[in-house]
Formats: C-alpha cells, structure tokens, sequence
C-alpha cells in the first residue's frame, strides 16, 4: 500500500511539472505525459512498474475519452456533413490504412501487423487540431470544415477498429469466425441500446435531475458510463465501445452540455493516466539505436497521409489550396491512434521493435504538427500557383463590392452581432461593407441583398480590398482578442485617423485593445449590465432623464465605476492566461498603518492597486480623493489582481 502510494505521488509531481513546462512552451499536454512515461518507467529510471493494475485503471482514460466523443456524436450534424464526414473521411482512413498497409507488408510484416499499424497512423489529433482551428479562426474556412469532417469519422471509425483489432491475435482459421462472432454481437448490443436505451435514458436522466443533487447527477454519469462499459466487455467486446455508446444516447437528451462539463475533469485525468502508461512502453536507447528508421518512419507518416487527404480532397472539392492545406493539417498522427496501439500491443499484434520505432515518430510528428499548421499558409502560396488566382478572385469579390462605396464603415465578422450592427447602419441610412469566413452565411446574407462578402478580415490585403482607405470606421463585431488585435495592427498600420470599434469579454481585454489602438472597446459583460441598470432604474420611478445621464456618465468614464467585481467560487478560472482584476474589502481596525493618513501618503500604486471606494460609518464614497484621510472602522475597497491586493493589503494595515 506504502509503494503504491508512493508511485502515485511521484507520477502526480512529475506529471505536474511537465505539463506546466510543456504549457509554458504552448506544447500539447500529451507528449508532457509521454515524457513523464518514459522517464519513470521500466525501459528508463524505472521508479514506475508496468503493471497490469496501472493498465487497467489507464485503461478509464480512454473509457472517459470515447464517451466524451459519444457526446459530441449527432446525427443531425453528421448528416449535415455528410459528403464530407462520409466522402472524404472515409477516403482518408480506409486509403491511409490499405497504403501504409501496403508498405509495411512490402518492408516484411505480417498482414495483421501491417493492418494494425496502418491503423493507428491513419488517426489524427482530434483534441489539438480542433483547438487550433478555433484559436485560428478557420473553423468555418473551407479546409477547416475539411479537418473537422475527417476528424468526426476518424473518431467513429475507431468503433471497428477497436473490434477488429483484437480479432487479428486469432488463428487465421479461426479469425474470420471471430470478426462474425463480434460483428453479430456488436449489433445485438448496438441495436438493444439504440432502441431500448434511448427512451429509458432520457426519463432515467429526468428523474435524477428533479433530485437537484449535483452529487447525484454525478454519480448517475458514472454509473452509466461504467455500467455500459461493462455491458460490452461481458460481450466480448471492448469497454470503449460502450462508453462510446453511453455518450451517444446521452447526447439525444438535453443533458449533453452539463455531462459534459462534469465529465471533463475525470476524462482528462484519467486520458493523462493512460498517456503515461503508453510512454511506459518507450526504450529511449532502443529508439536512439534505430534513429535513421524513427526519421524514415516520420517523414512516411507525413507524407504519406498528405498525399492521400490532398488527392481525395482535390478529387472531390476540386480545389488545389483547399486539398494542400487540409493534408497539411492531418498529416500528423493523433491519440487515438495511442489508444489502438497500445490495444494492438496488448494482444500481440505488433512486436516491441516495431512498436518503440512507431510511437517514436507519433511523438515527434505530434511535435511538429503546430509547426506545419502555422506554416502552411506559406507553405500553399509557395507550391500551389493556383492559390495565388484565388487569393486575387477573393480580393476582386470584396474590391468590386466596395468599390461604390465612400466613407463606408467595415463590420469584420458577420455573424449576430455584426448582422444587427448593420441593421442598424441601414436604417440610419449609413453604407457599410461586411467580412465573413462562413462561406453558407456569406452566400445566404448576399442573396438576400446584404453587402456581406468572404473574405478573412485579419489580413492587410482583405481590409484594404473592402475599402480601408475610403472608410469613415472599422468594427470588428467578433469577440477574438488575438484576431482583434491583429486587425487593430493592420488597420493602423494604412490608416492611424480611422476610429476602431471592438467587442470584448470584460474590462481586462477592453484594456487591452484600448492600449493597441481601438478608438472604443464594448465589454459584453459590462453593457449588459448597464442595461439591467436602465431598466431596472426606469421600472422602479427613477426620472428617465436622470438614468440617461447616470449612464451616459458611466460610459463616458470608460466604465471606472464598474471596474472590477468580488470574487466567488463560480468566478475562479485557473485557465486564465492572466490573473483578473477583482475587488476586494479590507477593514481598517484600531492600530492598522493606514489610520489617520491620506490615501496619497499610503502609494497604494506602487503595489499595482487603487481604492475604488471607502465605506464609512455605512456611507459609500466612490473614487474617493487622494487627499482623504483614513480613520478607524473605515473599510477600504481595493482594486486590482490577486498579488497586489495582497500587497496593498499589508501596507494598509501593516505599513510593509
């Protein structure tokens, strides 16, 4: 028991260590894991035994992670994208694994073998592409719908895979009575869940809701996720299948988004876990040994899946730079294909060789995966010439929409908010230019006689094309601060007399773009505020004149009086990029520093926070003077992020 929690303490310090090391180097989460695997397992300072219990408790992880990919499963949207999931992602998979395949079989594989490790490299990164995608702002792009379709089938097509790759162990007399004995039993237990499950789940999760038990709800998710994952494997099949079903029936009901949220903690823990235990399997000096063929190994992983997701892309959308760029993206390997390895492993499929020299170069085109994303733009307008004549099309699209317009104003982003934005400017009889990367909305809005066009809003040449030069103003209607930002550096970089409008979350990012030039920042949280303040003043008899001019006084003031809020239990965010400012009350009792001195003589600002107000003998003053001075029983509210607060909290009652 000692040792067991011993190996736990050191797997949780190192893990912690070098996922905050990784995140410092914005490196995925996974090769901190992997590393922490190799590092403290058998093949290296062997602190961390490889036992059957820790692969079974990893093996939750990957239980956690195909339910969460059950939840994100819809019909609806699957049909949607139909052409793409089923055209295109099916290309990608079944000809990555009959050409890696191929290979393997011509460098002396067996067929089984060959088959389980083309399997594994036709998967990609789900988790870290997704990301990047939205961190782009290419998600609606036409390749970034490209990479999610694939994305979605590769995650269905793991289902089969994670039944056939078992199967392949048997004798080859027996193998194919094995695939029919667990294809039949894989549609018994599909067909009893799909029909019976789907109406009791929806009345199971009812009933536990109307208990209003947090506790409860969770415990539920468990039970279900685990119970149907134990359903499958009496079956004869994998955990996996049934946790991916659980997901699946939970997500028809309207419980998806909160199982979702309670799910995420244990999903990541326990997938953490399991890269751990893949990392196990990694002999450093067996890998260094047979460099040569980890590097050969990595560039065909990369050019091989390039190859197959551009050929079938061009074949069927027809667009050089559209197939170029989505080969780009998915040429790397992804988790998924940890989880079918180490299950190929498991039942002997692949020997150790082949396995060390595999991982090793996923791990390493898992590195290099942000590389080629961030590069691949260039990367296209260097080889691919045609992308050059649709760069010019799309610019001569916004041009020719712009061109009779004069002191216009640009919306970048078209979505609700810009579409109300220009309703609006329209009745005011105001001309305004739009750009949108949602291609459907783009061609649904122009139809209907919008001036909105395609066009990526965050590039010189776009804005320039949309009438940067002849504009009277610029409003960027998303809430993106890097895509802001760098709109905010093109725009004044042609343009420093053009006023700026920009959306933001809170008070933190409307500083921030205030101090990269935007003219005026919106915070979203800040102005719904002020409105239920309008209304709320209005409905109670305040004299309406009297609102509007509290209101405008706040704005005005750049929202002073509205910096900063207490913070709660819901509030903290340890994802933050930044600590946020917050408020924070400190009462001055007798003997404290701060008594009988003047705000002033205090120099609170040396310490990164202000007084945002002082409450005495139950009156409030707001923004009090710096020449005020403190007595005894007032209370200070300070302003400011957590390690001032706690300096200026010291120097109030401390003098330190």
């Amino acid at each position: 028991m000692h040792g067991s929690f011993t190996v736990v303490l050191l797997l949780l310090a190192a893990a912690v260590c070098m996922v905050a090391l990784f995140r410092a180097f914005n490196l995925p989460a996974v090769l901190a894991y992997l590393v922490v695997g190799a590092a403290l397992g058998p093949n290296a300072l062997g602190l961390v035994p490889d036992s059957e219990q820790a692969r079974y408790l990893a093996e939750f992880g990957v239980v956690f992670l195909m339910f969460s990919i059950g939840l994100e499963f819809s019909l609806a949207r699957l049909y949607a994208m139909k052409r793409i999931v089923l055209g295109l992602g099916s290309l990608q998979v079944i000809g990555s694994i009959v050409i890696v395949g191929t290979v393997c079989k011509l460098l002396g594989l067996g067929w089984a073998t060959s088959f389980a490790v083309a399997s594994v490299i036709s998967m990609s990164s789900t988790a870290m592409l997704s990301k990047l995608l939205v961190d782009r702002m290419e998600l609606e792009t036409p390749h970034g719908r490209q990479v999610i379709g694939v994305l979605l089938f590769q995650d269905l097509a793991v289902v089969p895979l994670l039944i056939l790759i078992p199967a392949l162990s048997r004798p080859g007399d027996a193998l194919w009575l094995t695939l029919g004995l667990a294809a039949l039993k894989a549609l018994v237990v599909l067909a009893l869940l799909l029909f019976l499950g789907q109406r009791l789940m929806k009345r199971w999760f009812t009933m536990v809701a109307r208990r209003k038990s947090s506790e409860l709800f969770m415990l539920n998710i468990l039970f279900i996720t685990l119970g149907l994952s134990w359903v499958t494997e009496m079956a004869g099949l994998s955990m996996a299948l049934g946790a991916f079903l659980a997901g699946m029936l939970i997500s028809e009901t309207e419980f998806r988004i909160e199982v979702e949220e309670d799910i995420k903690p244990f999903r990541d823990v326990l997938l953490g876990l399991f890269m751990v235990t893949v990392g196990m399997f990694l002999d450093v000096a067996a890998i260094v040994a047979n460099l040569q063929w980890v590097l050969l190994i990595l560039a065909g992983i990369l050019l091989l899946k390039f190859a197959v997701v551009a050929c079938a892309s061009r074949w069927l959308e027809g667009q050089d730079g559209t197939a170029v760029r989505a080969g780009l993206w998915l040429c790397a390997a992804g988790e998924f294909g940890f989880v079918l390895l180490t299950l190929a492993v498991g039942v002997d499929v692949i020997p150790n060789t082949v396995m060390q020299l595999v991982i090793a170069a996923m791990v390493l085109s898992l590195l290099l995966a942000p590389l080629i994303v961030q590069y691949s733009d260039r990367i296209v307008l260097r080889f691919v010439a045609s992308e050059w004549m649709v760069r010019s099309m799309e610019l001569t699209r916004v041009a020719a929409k712009a061109i009779s317009t004069d002191r216009h104003v640009i919306i970048c982003g078209y979505g609700r908010t810009g579409q109300y934005l220009a309703r609006l400017l329209e009745n005011e009889q105001v001309s305004y230019v739009a750009l949108d990367l949602d291609p459907d909305r783009v061609q649904e809005a122009a139809a209907a006689g919008d001036p909105v066009v395609f066009g990526d809003s965050s590039r010189h040449e776009t804005l320039v094309a949309a009438g940067l030069m002849r504009a009277s103003a610029v409003v960027v209607a998303y809430n993106d601060e890097h895509a802001t930002s760098k709109v905010l550096h093109h725009v004044l970089a042609a343009r420093p007399d053009i006023p700026v409008v920009a959306r933001s979350q809170d008070e933190r990012d409307m500083e921030r773009l205030m101090r990269k030039g935007a003219a005026e920042v919106v915070p979203e949280m800040l102005e719904t505020s002020i409105m239920l303040a309008t209304h709320t003043l209005t409905l109670i008899g305040t004299p309406i004149a009297t609102v509007v001019r509290r209101m405008r006084y706040i704005r005005t003031q750049r929202y002073t009086l509205m910096r900063g809020f207490f913070m709660g239990a819901s509030d903290v965010n340890p994802a933050a990029d930044a600590p946020e400012e917050r408020l924070h009350s400190v009462s001055l009792p007798a003997g404290a520093h701060a008594v009988s001195r003047c705000i002033s003589e205090l120099a609170l600002e040396n310490t990164g926070a202000s007084v945002a107000a002082v409450r005495r003998r139950g009156e409030r003053r707001l923004d009090p003077a710096a020449d005020m001075r403190l007595e005894n029983g007032d209370i200070v509210v300070l302003l400011g992020a957590p390690a001032a607060l706690a300096a200026a909290e010291d120097r109030l009652l401390k003098g330190a």
